[in-house]
């Protein structure tokens, strides 16, 4: 149920910017998702929301989405200064505009969120993963990020989490422990239609992965694995990635001569929710980040999940799927699937269980509910009697 919207505390609602990503509508990463999920809901409860964009990534021309006001400023369009130069320039177009909440996301954007407490906007930085852990990233990149980790424990108002391994992370590395608010799995339950023929595919027929193919991410394990399954069953990439050309061209070359493994590239919208919500078998393999999007859509998808067994991953399945030892890789997860591919009753049983677990842990009304309460609490402000009342209910 979405909240009606109300005029809150001091005689209104917020004015919130959302800073630190690429932008929308969302068309890259999770939290590119988490922007326009949580962004058009504060929208509906009354709150004015801008969200800050990259002009050379978002090619959608209008002034507002689904009720946000999109900002496009340039950026340096190169691996190492996008995201920060980006940051930067975003945070001086907010400076003067009287901002209540400035909302950033990903750790190495901590350095620039001071800068608006100057002009009394509280600011708010959700850490994301250890990136750090990335294969992408020299040593210095690393040890900037591990620097811009310990300075989101000192420079904003306040800082996040979505994982509560990363939680923990930070108790034990800085002595500081952030909020938890996990990602939402909302999703649209598409039947077999348009998306599937295009890609030659059947409902059920095929074991999916979604994701940047990025070496930490792990895509080759299922390619591998896949490759020497006896099934008719197809396995289905979905993804791609800026700067891993490389990875990739490595990554089809492993499946060069075996037509039952399918790149799409990306896939948004009602085509990716028709190709999660008719998979057989969702698969994660990815080796870092917190809470992955992708994950949690798939469980309410109500897809059969096997994933990494990085304790974030394990975290966000809890007992409704299976790992596989990353560390083995390929020989691992290929046994796993083998397994479950002689057993489509426990395919199905755990289906249920991951769609149960998705409505149940990770919605975004919740989860919306969650940052108001944070926003509210930074600001030092009662929470708005309607938020008031959906917590005594919940």
């Amino acid at each position: 149920m979405v909240l009606s919207s109300n005029v809150g505390v001091h005689g209104r609602n917020l004015r919130i910017a959302l800073l630190g990503t690429r932008g929308i509508p969302a068309s890259y990463s999770g939290f590119e998702t988490c922007v326009e999920q949580l962004g058009q809901r504060l929208v509906e409860r009354g709150h004015e929301v801008t969200v800050y964009c990259r002009s050379h990534h978002i090619t959608y021309d209008e002034p507002t989405y689904k009720g946000m006001r999109l900002v496009k400023l340039p950026t340096i369009n190169n691996k190492y200064l996008d995201t920060m130069v980006h940051s930067l320039i975003s945070t001086c177009h907010a400076l003067p505009r009287g901002y209540d909440i400035g909302l950033y996301f990903i750790a190495a954007n901590s350095p620039v969120t001071w800068l608006p407490r100057l002009v009394g906007t509280k600011t708010i930085l959700n850490v994301d993963g250890l990136d750090w852990k990335r294969e992408k990233w020299p040593a210095f990149a690393k040890r900037y990020i591990q620097f811009a980790e310990y300075l989101a424990t000192k420079l904003p108002t306040a800082y996040l989490t979505d994982s509560e391994v990363v939680q923990a992370y930070y108790r034990d590395q800085f002595n500081s422990t952030p909020p938890y608010i996990p990602y939402g799995s909302d999703v649209e339950l598409v039947p077999p239609g348009e998306t599937l023929t295009r890609f030659n595919l059947e409902a059920g027929r095929y074991i999916l992965f979604v994701g940047r193919l990025v070496p930490e991410n792990c895509a080759h394990h299922l390619v591998e694995a896949f490759r020497g399954l006896d099934t008719d069953m197809k396995c289905v990439i979905v993804g791609d990635a800026a700067y891993a050309d490389a990875y990739i061209a490595e990554l089809k070359a492993k499946a060069a001569g075996d037509p039952r493994i399918v790149f799409t590239g990306y896939v948004f919208g009602k085509g990716y929710h028709e190709l999660g919500t008719n998979a057989h078998i969702f698969v994660e393999t990815s080796g870092v980040g917190g809470t992955h999007p992708a994950l949690v859509e798939a469980m309410a998808h109500g897809s059969c999940i096997v994933t990494h067994d990085t304790p974030e991953n394990l975290e966000t399945i809890g007992m409704a799927g299976f790992g596989y030892d990353g560390k083995q890789g390929a020989s691992s997860l290929q046994q796993r699937l083998v397994q479950l591919l002689g057993q489509p009753a426990t395919v199905a049983e755990y289906a249920q269980k991951a769609r149960e677990r998705a409505n149940t842990v990770y919605t975004w009304e919740a989860v919306t509910d969650a940052y108001e309460r944070l926003f509210y609490s930074t600001l030092k402000r009662s929470l708005p009697m309607r938020l008031q009342e959906t917590l005594q209910k919940g």
